[in-house]
């Protein structure tokens, strides 16, 4: 895409399907949060799972930014720096599966090559590679990350070799925080990025305004229009 190209028209995303009914690539997660805040008393068990419905939330916003987007669409640098949908999503899988594998002693079996590269091949799909193994390996990541969640108290230790000194040492609770984060702010790439690409905007759980295409194009005609007038300030006009 240059700064050429047309607009494109905006079409929110479809809503989640129900439980058991999935049609998106994006796995279970959905809106789906915990109970944290409905007894009278938040536990242990009640904060790990708050911290990961959070996490598995902003993991299917992200790996559903790919739905219906053909492999040179997912593929396509949309930013001056190669920012991309498949290529956000193969790095967050890698950096879930260090962080919920290596960091606690459970390393991910099997790991492909490109996990220990000091390269950018985590940012994008190579050509020896398709869309469908970027998927398949975030879901396998994902796996694999739930169930250190599942296994580890939040008080577990762990061991993030690739921090600073003095910094490495951590726990479940801080690497859960770190990667809903992490997830969160990739997945909100993806959405700038999708948007760019076909105008898919949002992820069907109700952020986004309910607008028409019609509107849309006025809508952000009159962001337009602003701009260009506060661009005025200060000339005389």
């Amino acid at each position: 895409m240059s700064s050429a190209d047309p607009v494109p028209e905006v079409h929110p995303a479809p809503a989640p399907a129900p439980s058991g009914g999935a049609t998106s690539i994006a796995a279970v997660g959905g809106s789906l949060l915990s109970d944290e805040g409905s007894v009278p008393r938040t536990d242990d068990a009640l904060v790990k799972q708050t911290l990961h419905r959070y996490l598995q939330k902003t993991r299917a916003a992200l790996l559903g930014k790919l739905d219906g987007l053909a492999e040179r669409q997912a593929r396509w640098p949309v930013t001056p720096t190669g920012t991309n949908v498949a290529g956000l999503v193969k790095h967050v899988a890698g950096v879930q599966a260090g962080y919920f594998g290596e960091v606690f002693g459970r390393p991910l079996p099997d790991a492909p090559a490109w996990l220990d590269s000091d390269g950018d091949e985590d940012m994008y799909v190579t050509a020896d590679e398709t869309l469908d193994d970027v998927v398949a390996f975030h879901h396998r990541s994902a796996a694999h990350a739930d169930a250190t969640i599942e296994a580890l108290d939040l008080d577990a230790r762990g061991v993030v070799s690739w921090w600073p000194e003095g910094h490495r040492d951590v726990t479940l609770h801080r690497v859960l925080v770190h990667m809903a984060y992490e997830t969160a702010r990739h997945a909100g790439h993806a959405d700038i990025v999708r948007e760019m690409l076909d105008g898919l905007a949002g992820d069907g759980d109700g952020n986004l305004a309910e607008r028409s295409p019609e509107q849309w194009v006025e809508w952000r005609e009159h962001l337009v229009e602003l701009a260009e007038q506060s661009g005025l300030r200060g000339l005389g006009a």
